[in-house]
């Protein structure tokens, strides 16, 4: 533990797992993943949580793989890769199995409803949407969240955020929007963009009839693509000024800028893409199928896909929840894009990091201490961000 002095300010630092310097701020490890930062002065009172990633010079240590997963990997004969898939239906075959097997694990969540809806999006067409719902609602409405499943654009469904749509109802009390946004190869970008954007508006257009109050909370969250997506839409919902504001996003493992387009300024912290070439589930030639079955190479930079380059600014957005994996070759662009939210734009963040974890590990190896691990964070960092709300 440390203690930072500032002006009229008493920064108390708490840190495991790696050490941390900032000044004469020091901390020491022994096992967690989370740095606690509490700052108090004379008239406030807040607490603001996240890892501090600016503290570690050297993040390619997060990819050290955990012993955990290499135990797992090596009981079923080495570490998966999508990229070994000859094509998206077989890729989307993979991730139906594993999701069976996180739910099977979880099993039924009592107390929780759901209703589907079919939603027309800007074309005309309809995508259908879950919605989630505590069966004892309160009668002034719920905080309301809208989640975009991952799968490189390409793969994925409702099955995929359904585990955390009905936590989020069983422990928050909220109301949850399950997206199932259209998919490429068959829609090309930027449909799955364009259909979690008009779908949101859809959830904020009829919030009371779904019993949800945004006043309450109103988050959006999604993983990988979804997280791309995440990003993107909160950059949308700020330019287009809709109403209800959001007050959160949730950034599971997200893609924030394409590789090839990472702007000069930030390349020297931009390594675990190179190094990373091979990892675990999520490798070069699994994001390059994805990527080309969805965005072609010309629109990569276009920052509805690459929102890190959006190009009115950062400014503006909600509080923001990371949770990012140390062996995932997205992680330093997830971190780049939270040390400019916090340090550029003063964005309230939160971090929750899994070192030596590959991309998306918990639905794959759903048995793992560190997969049941993640998805309590999952359930805490939504709350973190209702929190943020009511300061």
């Amino acid at each position: 533990m440390g203690h930072f002095r500032g002006r009229n300010s008493i920064v108390q630092l708490t840190s495991t797992f790696y050490p941390l310097t900032e000044g004469n701020v020091s901390a020491s490890a022994d096992g967690a993943r989370i740095v606690k930062l509490v700052a108090s002065n004379r008239n406030t009172y807040r607490t603001v949580e996240y890892f501090r990633m600016a503290d570690i010079k050297n993040w390619s240590s997060l990819g050290e793989p955990d012993a955990e997963f290499l135990e797992v990997a090596k009981s079923i004969g080495g570490a998966p890769d999508l990229g070994v898939f000859p094509t998206i239906q077989a890729m989307r075959d993979f991730l139906e199995q594993s999701k069976a097997a996180t739910q099977d694990l979880y099993g039924p969540i009592p107390g929780v409803s759901q209703r589907d809806h079919e939603v027309e999006m800007r074309d005309g067409k309809k995508i259908a949407v879950r919605t989630y719902h505590s069966e004892s609602p309160p009668s002034d409405g719920s905080p309301l969240a809208v989640l975009y499943h991952g799968g490189g654009w390409c793969i994925g469904g409702l099955t995929n955020e359904e585990l955390l749509c009905k936590l989020l109802v069983s422990k928050l009390g909220m109301t949850t929007v399950n997206v199932d946004y259209r998919l490429g190869p068959e829609h090309k970008f930027p449909t799955a963009h364009n259909d979690c954007l008009d779908a949101t508006k859809w959830a904020a257009s009829n919030a009371s009839s779904l019993g949800a109050d945004p006043s309450k909370g109103f988050i959006i969250g999604g993983t990988s693509a979804g997280g791309n997506i995440t990003a993107t839409v909160s950059h949308q919902w700020r330019d287009e000024k809709q109403s209800p504001p959001l007050t959160g996003s949730h950034l599971m493992i997200p893609a924030v800028v394409a590789a090839g387009h990472v702007p000069e300024e930030f390349a020297a912290d931009y390594k675990s893409y190179g190094k990373l070439p091979n990892a675990a589930i999520l490798s070069h030639k699994a994001m390059d199928l994805f990527a080309d079955n969805y965005c072609p190479a010309e629109k990569r930079s276009d920052p509805i896909f690459s929102p890190l380059l959006w190009p009115t600014g950062h400014g503006g957005l909600p509080p923001q929840y990371f949770q990012i994996c140390g062996g995932d070759p997205l992680r330093d662009e997830a971190l780049i894009y939270e040390r400019l939210l916090r340090e550029k734009e003063g964005t309230v963040t939160k971090v929750d990091m899994y070192p030596g974890q590959p991309h998306g590990f918990w639905s794959v190896f759903p048995q793992m201490k560190a997969s049941q691990k993640f998805i309590g964070d999952s359930v805490k960092g939504v709350e973190w961000l209702l929190q943020q709300k009511k300061k």
